[in-house]
C-alpha cells in the first residue's frame, strides 16, 4: 500500500503512524500540511498530537491546511482516510464526519491503556475482525469526549457506522469503561461509504513489539486484509 501520513504544525504521532506501516513493508510519504500534493495514496493518515497548539478548539484550524483541501476532495472520491485522536478532531471540524469532540466529562487529560470493543465488522479498518472483540488500544487525550445530537446518533446506529466503543477487559460496554464520557460509549465512527474512520484511541500505539499491548495490529492487519481483498 502506498500511505501518505499528514504533518501539521504540533503533530506528535505522525512518526509513530509512519513506523507502523513502514515497519511492515508499505510505502510511506509524509506530507506537509502546506503541500497540495498527497502523492497517490492508498490511504491519508491524519495523526494524533496538537495541530496548531490546539488554540480556539482542536482541529478547528487545521482545517484550513493547504492539504485539507486534498484530503476532503480525496474523501469525496471514495478515498480511505484513517483520522486518530487528533486527526478525528480534524475530520469532524472539516465536516467529512458528523459531531464533535468535547472536553472529557472528568475535564482532565487522560492518557491510559483503554479497550474498545468492535462493533462493526464493515468497514476497510475491521475487515475481517470478529465484531465484539476487544482491544487493548491505548488513548491520550483531553478533547475525546464524542458528541452529537439525538438524530444524529440515531443515524449513526441505524447505518452501523458506530465502529469502536469503549468498553472493559471482558467486552462489556458500561458506563464504568467510558473513560471521557463519549456519547454511547463512542471511540470511533466511519462515514457513510465507510472509507472514512475517525477514532480517538491509538492503534499506532499498539503496534510494535516494544509496547505492552500490540492489538492495534489488528486494525493495521484489516487495512491490509482489505486493500489485498480487492
Amino acid at each position: 500500500m502506498r500511505v501518505s501520513v499528514i504533518t501539521f504544525p504540533g503533530s506528535n504521532c505522525d512518526h509513530d503512524a509512519m513506523e507502523a506501516f513502514e515497519t511492515r513493508g508499505h510505502h510511506v510519504s509524509q506530507i506537509w500540511h502546506k503541500d497540495t500534493d498527497l502523492q497517490s495514496p492508498d490511504l491519508v493518515i491524519l495523526p494524533g498530537g496538537f495541530s496548531y497548539g490546539d488554540y480556539l478548539r482542536c482541529g478547528s484550524i487545521a482545517k484550513f491546511s493547504p492539504i485539507m483541501n486534498e484530503v476532503i476532495g480525496y474523501a469525496n472520491r471514495g478515498g480511505m482516510v484513517l483520522g486518530i485522536c487528533n486527526g478525528f478532531q480534524i475530520l469532524t471540524e472539516s465536516g467529512l464526519l458528523p459531531g464533535t469532540l468535547m472536553m472529557n466529562k472528568s475535564l482532565q487529560f487522560i492518557c491510559q491503556h483503554q479497550y474498545i470493543r468492535v462493533e462493526s465488522a464493515d468497514s476497510p479498518y475491521t475487515f475481517g475482525l470478529d465484531k465484539g472483540m476487544a482491544l487493548d488500544i491505548p488513548i491520550a487525550h483531553k478533547e475525546g469526549n464524542y458528541f452529537t445530537d439525538a438524530d444524529g446518533l440515531k443515524a449513526l446506529q441505524d447505518s452501523d457506522r458506530i465502529v469502536f466503543r469503549y468498553c472493559d477487559r471482558d467486552g462489556n460496554v458500561t458506563p464504568d469503561a467510558n473513560p471521557n464520557g463519549a456519547v454511547d460509549n463512542i471511540a470511533g465512527i466511519c462515514s457513510e461509504n465507510r472509507r472514512v474512520l475517525g477514532m480517538m484511541p491509538h492503534p499506532e500505539r499498539a503496534a510494535s513489539s516494544h509496547v505492552v499491548s500490540q492489538d492495534g495490529l489488528f486494525i493495521i492487519k484489516a487495512i491490509e486484509n482489505y486493500f489485498n481483498s480487492r
